[in-house]
């Protein structure tokens, strides 16, 4: 969640934005140097690799644009922004590299009934190293993002290219052995390995981007966070329905807070602007809804989302 890192959505884009495009110029040179080493070694593991190369490309273009429109600012259609596109984006990842993974068992699984030698095995070696450490600079890059933005995306993506750089060593090790020990089924073999990696990766990006779509709240500690700031002044004495959403480079959140009731409707409202601004610091891209209740009078109130016990400690977050 970017705005726990404090930075703007503006500012959380850039990032994003620049970590997306090498993404994307990472898999498209990968594929042309896999593509051409699998047509010189016919090596399955390397077809395999390969084939999730392409799939990666198609996946970094979608993160690419996905992270462009999610930062775009809400409009009449879409009043609480275009985060959730990010979302979307990995969840098309995830499908990606199910179709990937189906792909490389059928051809390993064809291969190991009917083996054959590898041809040029040392240039597909070669590739495969190139590949491993391109993708490892990849997943640097990404991950330097990910500690200042938390996107979506960019988490789906990063999951992707981890499961490369695993495949790509499972890969690196089959080539080699078939190649120079001469054991066929071994290329074969790595291959499914691989199908194996993409299909546990595609599990974990589709688990965290429906969690994302689903309104999934804020971790513990985000929300523990909210409260703090919110009761730092102490004629606002209760934070209770405390609802929070993360919508890629955004984050809503919606509260009820008790003050006394004997306040005029002026300084009441002064109390809740300085609370708002004190979470806005913190969190400078969200959404905020703030309720005052008059504490001890509010009745209960919130249709379907109410309170399910009572409000009386100081700090509440049902």
């Amino acid at each position: 969640m970017n705005a726990a890192h404090g930075l703007t959505p503006t500012e959380s884009a850039a990032l994003t934005r620049r970590v997306t495009l090498y993404s994307v110029a990472t898999a498209a040179v990968l594929v042309a140097i896999k593509i051409a080493a699998w047509l010189a070694s016919g090596s399955i593991a390397l077809l395999a690799s390969t084939a999730d190369s392409g799939l990666d490309l198609l996946a970094s273009l979608t993160t690419f644009f996905a992270v462009r429109y999610a930062v775009a600012p809400p409009d009449a259609e879409h009043r609480y922004g275009h985060g959730k596109a990010e979302g979307f984006a990995s969840l098309m990842q995830a499908g990606l590299v199910f179709a990937s993974a189906a792909l490389i068992a059928r051809e390993a699984v064809v291969d190991l009934i009917h083996p054959h030698p590898l041809r040029e095995g040392t240039w597909a070696i070669a590739v495969m190293v190139v590949s491993t450490v391109m993708t490892a600079a990849l997943l640097v890059a990404q991950s330097r993002v990910l500690r200042q933005t938390a996107s979506v995306a960019v988490s789906g993506d990063r999951a992707h290219y981890a499961m490369d750089l695993a495949s790509n060593v499972v890969a690196l090790i089959g080539i080699g052995v078939s190649a120079w020990l001469g054991l066929n089924g071994v290329d074969a073999a790595a291959a499914l390995v691989i199908a194996a990696l993409l299909l546990w990766g595609a599990v974990g990006v589709f688990r965290e981007a429906s969690g994302q779509l689903m309104d999934h709240e804020l971790p513990d500690e985000v929300r523990a966070k909210i409260v703090e700031l919110m009761t730092k002044d102490r004629r606002l004495t209760d934070v209770h329905q405390l609802r929070t959403r993360a919508s890629g480079p955004y984050v809503h959140m919606q509260m009820h807070v008790d003050l006394d009731p004997e306040l005029t409707l002026e300084a009441a409202h002064q109390v809740i602007v300085a609370a708002e601004k004190r979470v806005l610091d913190a969190f400078p891209s969200a959404d905020i809804i703030i309720h005052a209740d008059p504490r001890g009078r509010a009745e209960p109130h919130g249709g379907a989302f109410a309170e399910t016990k009572p409000a009386g400690a100081r700090v509440s977050e049902t």
